[in-house]
């Protein structure tokens, strides 16, 4: 009697074991019959730096307007569209550093990409005759605009559109190092026109980093106050 005493308060700790180790038997059993699936194949996205990342990707929407658009969108007038359109034809460099300033956020970047730009602007226009030193300095900002906006490039545009370019678009690795060269030509051989399709996206979404500084607001204390005693 004493040892079946001593053992009664054990038993509901054993039975509680007992259940617990049903419970894993009966769910091990569906995952052994699932082994022999294939794993999820988890698309691999890019970062802002360019970096592969394993989170699922969302689809890529196409740019607001398209490269040959001047003045933007038919159906929609923005009056940046037309400031864009005068600074890309007469002033690429302010445009350019415009750009990089609003995908930056950060004020103070314009003059660093500015000034650069011209002097390569200047070059190429003095020795070659034609500006074709610049794009090799400004075609990472179209990248970076695609790549932040999750926007498609010309081999899924061409893939989309008439079939071309299906086996790269397929491989991530290879299609963005395909999506890299073509920003490159688009910026060497329609050097304008891609300024100002960067200048329309960036503007339509993002705000001028100008815009976004805080009110200050300035305490001033109060004047001196003075009692006056009454002598008696």
């Amino acid at each position: 009697m004493a040892n079946s005493e001593e053992s009664n308060p054990l038993l509901p700790n054993q039975e509680e074991e007992l259940g617990l180790k049903n419970e894993k038997k009966s769910s091990a059993a569906p995952a052994g019959k699932s082994i022999g699936a294939p794993p999820p194949v988890i698309p691999v996205g890019w970062t802002s730096a360019g970096l592969p990342v394993g989170e699922p990707m969302m689809e890529r929407s196409e740019w607001d307007s398209g490269i040959f658009s001047c003045l933007g969108r038919n159906d929609e007038f923005c009056s940046s569209d037309l400031e864009v359109c005068l600074l890309g034809s007469v002033a690429p460099c302010v445009l350019y550093g415009s750009n990089v300033e609003r995908l930056g956020s950060t004020p103070g970047t314009f003059a660093n990409h500015c000034l650069p730009y011209t002097g390569l602007y200047l070059m190429g226009n003095t020795f070659f005759g034609w500006n074709c030193l610049a794009p090799w300095f400004s075609y990472p900002i179209r990248t970076a605009i695609r790549r932040k906006f999750n926007l498609e490039g010309s081999c899924e545009a061409l893939a989309r559109s008439c079939g071309c370019c299906g086996s790269l678009v397929e491989d991530e690795v290879q299609r963005e190092q395909c999506e890299t060269a073509c920003d490159f030509a688009t910026h060497v051989f329609c050097h304008a026109c891609a300024l100002c399709q960067e200048g329309r996206e960036v503007r339509r979404r993002l705000q001028h980093p100008g815009f976004n500084t805080q009110p200050v607001f300035v305490m001033i204390p109060p004047g001196g106050q003075t009692m006056d005693r009454e002598h008696n």
